[in-house]
Parts: C-alpha cells; structure tokens; sequence
C-alpha cells in the first residue's frame, strides 16, 4: 500500500531521474489543462495529478519503484526534515539493523534519487553542533568528517563550518 508520503516522495525521485536523463515533458494541449495550472487548486488536486503523471511516466521510461525503494526514499527524507545528514550516514541510518534496516541497495538507491545539497546538509550539522557544544575550527571539521561522527567529505565538512563563521 503507498503512502501519500511515499506516492509524493517517489514523483520527486522520478522528476529528478526524469530530469538527469533528459525527458522533456509534455506540453498541455487544451485550454482547460491551461486553466487547472493556472488556477488554485485544492491541496489534492496537484497530488493527484503528480501522481498519475509519475505512473505515466514510469511506464514510458520502464522504471517501476519497489516497494522497498518508495519506503526507503520516503524514510530518507523523512530524516533529512528532521536533522542534517552526510550521504554516507544516511545510507548508513536507511541500512542499518538498528535503524530502518533497508538493503543498502535501496537505501543508496533513495538517497541518491533525492535532490540534497550536501554541503548544506554540512552547514546544518556544523551549526547544530555549535547551538549545543564548544568546538574548535578543526575539531567541528574532524566532527563532521570523521568516520565515527557525521561522515561528510572532509571538503564538506569545511564547507560547513565555513558557513558558522568559525
């Protein structure tokens, strides 16, 4: 059964593979298709039409999401809406048995049809740390980069505590 987070997560994932490899979209043919984009909408209406969209179009490119992958990408960025995560340690969080427990498989697979700016994610982590603790430029760096903290890239990293000013 999908979820209406799940159904909405899964249309992102395939509007941004859609969008890697190039598919233009149809344009609308009718002026009442014109009317219904131009005009406010209740809140279903759109989800709706994403939603019938998104099964057109997997059909045409031949993608169909497990079900697995729909949750893990739903699971993804359920955590992203919460707290910052490094790429690396959110796969680590999708896959691991003391988490979501998803292959890692689907768990690189979501994580990968999402559309995040990791050096953002940094940024958000670094400042997260510093809202709650005391660190040094390079320790916060070692903080996020490390293998045992955060798991960003060590330029990631940077970049983040670039952005506290620290």
């Amino acid at each position: 059964m999908r979820t209406p987070i799940a159904a909405s997560l899964s249309a992102l994932a395939l509007a941004c593979c859609l969008t890697a490899c190039s598919v233009p979209a149809e344009p609308a043919t009718d002026d009442a298709a014109t009317a219904e984009t131009t005009t406010s909408a209740p809140a279903s209406k759109p989800k709706e039409s994403t939603e019938k969209k998104e099964k057109e179009s997997t059909e045409e490119a031949g993608l169909e999401l497990t079900e697995s992958q729909q949750q893990a990408i739903a699971a993804a960025q359920g955590y992203l809406d919460y707290q910052a995560f490094s790429r690396q340690g959110l796969i680590d969080q999708l896959s691991s048995e003391y988490g979501d427990a998803f292959p890692v498989k689907d768990a690189e697979f979501a994580v990968d049809s999402l559309d995040v700016d990791w050096n953002e994610q940094a940024a958000k982590a670094a400042q997260d740390y510093l809202d709650y603790d005391s660190f040094s430029r390079q320790g916060l760096i070692d903080q996020l980069s490390s293998e045992y903290g955060d798991q960003f890239t060590v330029e990631q990293a940077t970049y983040g505590v670039d952005q506290t000013g620290l």
